[in-house]
């Protein structure tokens, strides 16, 4: 019983990448030839960087797909790394959208998005087809998080199940340390915040172990960018560099107040799902408007601890 579960778990959190992946497909080809030309084009000031990152990461539905083509922006001197900043601070934001939407029950959309989804990619023609793929990939990710949903079920009766879960809602740091190596090895902060999320609702793990466990991905989500800055020239490693640093000052700064932030979503929403993606929310929008004023000298500091070292000095 215990394999079939963890084995419809691993079915499930495939179908949600499969179905994430589809959704973005659709909207990125959608685009596909214009992504570069907006993104460099939007970004001369920090709040233009900021609101373009956000909406294309919303309209995506991938964080790291809007950072690695920044990178290759910046590799390419299209864009320059100060400007590139207020995407990266933008995605933070962005990717939250996503969870948002996800931590409402919305299974009663599922067979229409199929159906609808079907019809669209066969009588829609050229890039508008691609509406269609990703109304499909919408629909596989809710039928994914119901795989997710049943496989956990048995699981919450398994005692060293619940054993693990209450160790990380009582030790903050194993919680974060969960969430950093779930989601640096499946790629993706939504997929590891959906599967919290449904955890919680099960009443599988406490609220405080869940925002653990979402401050922990946010640093796990950066791995995508460093890979990405391998080989690249400086000032896209610097790019990476500066989303890392977000990330893991942002969880330092607000792992000290995690109960606090435990009762402000409480306050904010009586359903646990929802305080859960209420955190992921309130995490990225206060620590990127917290940098968002001082872009310029957060970019000095970047520069400063990655300097050229082939200038002459």
């Amino acid at each position: 019983m215990i394999w079939k579960s963890l084995l419809l778990l691993l079915l499930g959190l495939s179908g949600f990448l499969a179905g994430m992946w589809i959704m973005r497909t659709g909207m990125e080809r959608m685009a596909i030839d214009r992504l570069p030309q907006i993104i460099s084009r939007f970004v001369k000031t920090p709040t233009r960087g900021l609101v373009t990152g956000t909406v294309l990461t919303a309209l995506i539905h991938s964080s790291a797909g809007v950072s690695i083509i920044s990178i290759g922006l910046v590799s390419a001197g299209v864009m320059t790394f100060a400007d590139s900043l207020g995407v990266i601070l933008g995605t933070n934001i962005g990717t939250t959208f996503t969870t948002q939407m996800l931590s409402f029950n919305l299974d009663a959309l599922i067979i229409p998005s199929v159906i609808v989804g079907a019809v669209l990619s066969l009588v829609l023609r050229g890039k508008y087809k691609y509406i269609g793929l990703a109304v499909l990939g919408f629909a596989a990710i809710f039928l994914a998080l119901e795989l997710i949903e049943r496989a956990l079920e048995p699981l919450s009766h398994t005692a060293w199940f619940k054993d693990i879960l209450a160790e990380s809602s009582h030790h903050p740091l194993l919680g974060v340390l969960a969430g950093c190596v779930l989601t640096a090895i499946i790629t993706s902060s939504t997929a590891t915040t959906m599967l919290t999320i449904v955890l919680a609702g099960q009443g599988l793990i406490g609220l405080e172990g869940a925002i653990a466990i979402i401050l922990g991905n946010n640093i796990g989500t950066c791995v995508t960018s460093v890979i990405a800055a391998f080989g690249q020239p400086l000032n896209a490693k610097r790019v990476a560099l500066a989303h890392v640093i977000l990330n893991v000052f942002g969880v330092l700064v607000f792992l000290p107040f995690l109960s606090g932030l435990a009762e402000l979503c409480r306050m904010l929403a009586d359903n646990i799902s929802v305080q859960v993606a209420t955190s992921h929310l309130l995490f990225n929008v206060i620590s990127s408007l917290a940098v968002w004023p001082f872009t310029k000298w957060y970019a000095d500091l970047v520069i400063w601890l990655m300097p050229d070292r082939t200038s002459p000095t």
